[in-house]
């Protein structure tokens, strides 16, 4: 990721930080910057060494939504290519669900206008922490178009009838407002915001990286399946873990009344 131009990446050890870097257009994503996003988020899945994702935005904004340039020129196209728009929002459709698939620990921190497509990233992050001056908008509707890949993360998030309403009226909430609709998890005056990012992220490394994906798979299939149904999968994850590496060395350190490998000192 040496060559990205429209995000930044660094590294604190397990942490990859990816921010979103076109702060003179409040971070509007671009297709080269979706590309960006998920080429770092499959480097960092296959590099053995990335246990925590944090996405943010560069210049006091997370992100305006979709770059509306990317449309138009998409719109130029389809005379050649009649699918030409599919592709454009079928990309953001496919980075929001491998943020969503992944195995890592993927923790979002908003702060400034978070529209559009940065209100749907912000739905697929496992935690999503705002700075108390976030301003949230979903304007599809407004602008004659459709929420279409934020959709099915809005219902996984909120609920039917709470995305539902959102949706409809092109809603504008503020952090107070996203935090009691779950919409965020935290909420923070911006003097403390790092200082929240930085527990939050301890909390994780605390937890098993191989155990930590297994249980984000299994709370994944848990939406849709009756629990009932789910016993013996359950069951058998439960023995894996248990009895592999990192159960032996968890319960162990529990026992011996020390830290894990994995945690931080």
């Amino acid at each position: 990721m040496g060559d990205a131009t429209t995000i930044a990446v660094s590294r604190d050890g397990a942490v990859l930080h990816l921010t979103l870097n076109r702060p003179e257009v409040r971070n509007a994503m671009s297709l080269a910057m979706v590309g960006e996003i998920a080429e770092a988020l499959r480097s960092a899945e296959g590099d053995g060494q990335t246990r925590v994702i944090v996405l943010r935005g560069a210049g006091g904004n997370f992100s305006a939504g979709a770059d509306l340039k990317d449309m138009a020129g998409a719109r130029a196209r389809l005379a050649q290519d009649p699918a030409a728009v599919i592709k454009v929002n079928a990309a953001f459709g496919e980075l929001c669900n491998a943020f969503a698939d992944s195995g890592l620990a993927i923790v979002a921190v908003l702060e400034g206008a978070v529209m559009g497509g940065g209100f749907g990233l912000s739905c697929v992050a496992d935690v999503a922490i705002a700075g108390e001056s976030t301003v949230f908008r979903l304007p599809e509707t407004s602008l004659g178009v459709l929420p279409a890949q934020i959709a099915p993360f809005l219902v996984e998030r909120l609920g039917y009838s709470e995305a539902k309403r959102i949706a409809v009226t092109g809603c504008r909430l503020d952090a107070r407002e996203a935090h009691a609709i779950r919409l965020v998890h935290e909420v923070h005056p911006a003097a403390d915001l790092e200082a929240a990012v930085a527990r939050t992220i301890r909390d994780i490394l605390n937890c098993a990286p191989g155990a930590l994906a297994a249980t984000k798979a299994l709370v994944r299939k848990a939406r849709w399946t009756r629990p009932a149904d789910l016993v013996q999968e359950a069951a058998e994850a439960f023995s894996r873990a248990a009895l592999g590496p990192e159960g032996i060395e968890g319960m162990g350190a529990f026992l011996q009344k020390r830290k894990a490998t994995w945690s931080p000192p």
